[in-house]
């Protein structure tokens, strides 16, 4: 799927400008990479996370904990957090940030400048800020040093600009993952928030580079440890994980001491528990690899909350009713990751919160322009649930389909969306026992194989040997080769489109 692959400018490391006073404003180094470096690409982009970000929980968080990776991957996610602010009005936002790119960091560095640089503008430091948390706590030092290539912190603040344009920022990179100095830090942080209107928010991603299957394992337990508020609970969660030696898991969660510095300022501002907004890892989106991940979650902590965290109930393996809304949220995903990807090199995080979006179901999208076929490719054996599958299926039949050409942004409105959810193949004996217009077919023989979806015969005005005819010469073989020796399969569709719901 090379066509496919986010298409990332060169990084540029950015200069330090001077702000009004002469201070230093730390120009953004990861825009262009990270996230967009247009400032209306970037604006559209925040939005649209903000956008399809779940609902705010209505209560006044003290801290949150996002993720802090390319906003392709784990912007839905950082959203999700972010949004659970909307109902307050912050006078500062303080951001700990992961120290990515400072070894020897023993303490808390604080940014000694005037500022931070996005597309979007300038988010002004909160100085005042800055400067009795550095009276109060001696675990703090001025030292612009470490955030000079840090991303951890640059990546929240499009965020903070969208929600809150007029709030001032604290920026702080946690050197160390010493449980007795971040508690340490997190009790000054409280004594000096005590006094404003503010917010923490943690920037760390979860477990780094296993399989899928072992990143959903170990970053569950990772995040349920988080919501204890208790950081030592988070690094005995962590070590026990490590310790497990799950295979290419390099960490748990690269913002452990951010993270746990705070739990500790939130549980001494009130809050008594968090709760886990939503999870993800890169696996989850159309363009990425479920054999090397990266997890990314999103938890609220906030005071006189009971956790009242989802639970999933049990899929049901037959899925012959699909939902209206369900069918209504496919086709939207469907088409907004098309156009998400023409417009923003990004695409939306598929929801799996219905039991249906979480079935491993075959699946196929079609594109139709004006009642033509314009493209349509799928999967008769799924690799992952249904959702996940519609989102890469989608982006395949708009630009793979070696019978078109790509599909450009301008004809997009013009577009229909059809998808059709596949029951599990059955082989039958031979073309009798095949229904036109009931039964979709897998035709294989000599190594070949082609698949008709059930509606094609019946568009075609087919009947049962015209269709094998043409799904013969699909698969690169003579019109009759199918009478002999060949291997048939049967499904059947769950078929609907834009112009039913």
């Amino acid at each position: 799927m090379d066509i496919l692959k986010f298409r990332i400018p060169i990084l540029t490391i950015g200069a330090m400008a001077s702000g009004v006073d002469g201070a230093e404003v730390r120009a953004p180094v990861v825009a262009g990479q990270f996230y967009p470096e247009n400032a209306d690409v970037l604006k559209l982009a925040v939005g649209k996370f903000l956008q399809d970000a779940l609902p705010s929980r209505g209560i006044n968080p003290f801290a949150i904990v996002v993720p802090h990776a390319g906003y392709i991957y784990s912007g839905q996610i950082c959203a999700d957090g972010w949004n659970q602010t909307r109902n307050e009005n912050y006078d500062t936002i303080v951001l700990l940030g992961t120290n990515h790119t400072t070894p020897n960091l023993q303490k808390i560095a604080l940014y000694p400048g005037s500022g931070f640089r996005t597309p979007l503008g300038e988010a002004v430091i909160d100085r005042e800020f800055t400067a009795e948390l550095l009276s109060l706590s001696p675990d703090c030092i001025m030292d612009k040093a470490p955030h000079q290539r840090e991303h951890s912190l640059e990546v929240q603040i499009p965020f903070a600009q969208t929600l809150f344009p007029k709030a001032k920022i604290v920026a702080a990179i946690v050197g160390q993952a010493d449980i007795a100095q971040c508690i340490r830090f997190g009790k000054a942080l409280a004594s000096v928030l005590k006094k404003r209107r503010g917010l923490i928010v943690a920037s760390s991603d979860l477990s780094h580079y296993p399989a899928a299957k072992d990143a959903e394992k170990v970053d569950m337990t990772t995040l349920a440890a988080i919501t204890t508020l208790e950081p030592e609970r988070l690094r005995t969660a962590i070590r026990t994980q490590t310790a497990r030696r799950i295979p290419n898991l390099s960490t748990c969660a690269c913002g452990e001491a951010p993270i746990m510095a705070a739990m500790a300022a939130a549980r001494e501002m009130g809050a008594t528990e968090g709760e886990i907004i939503s999870y993800a890892h890169s696996g989850n989106i159309p363009l990425g690899e479920r054999n090397r991940v990266v997890g990314y979650g999103s938890v609220l902590m906030a005071a006189g909350y009971e956790n009242q965290a989802e639970t999933a109930a049990a899929v049901e393996s037959e899925a012959a009713f699909i939902s209206p809304s369900d069918r209504k949220y496919l086709l939207s995903l469907a088409r907004e990751t098309i156009n998400r990807y023409l417009t923003l090199n990004m695409v939306p995080l598929p929801r799996l919160s219905t039991p249906l979006r979480r079935e491993l179901r075959g699946v196929f999208v079609t594109l139709k322009k004006h009642g033509n076929l314009r493209g349509c490719i799928g999967r008769m054996t799924p690799d992952r649930p249904l959702a996940e599958l519609v989102g890469t299926v989608a982006l395949e039949s708009a630009f793979e389909d070696p019978r078109f050409n790509p599909v450009t942004l301008r004809e997009l409105p013009a577009l229909e969306m059809e998808i059709s959810v596949l029951t599990p193949m059955k082989r039958v004996s031979g073309p009798d026992d095949i229904v036109v217009g009931t039964d979709g077919v897998m035709l294989q023989k000599g190594g070949k194989s082609a698949v008709f979806l059930p509606q094609v015969a019946t568009e075609q005005g087919w009947n049962r040997d015209e269709m094998l005819n043409h799904l013969s010469m699909k698969a690169g073989l003579p019109a009759s080769a199918w009478r002999d020796n060949t291997v048939f399969w049967t499904f059947q569709a769950i078929v609907f489109s834009e112009n039913q719901v």
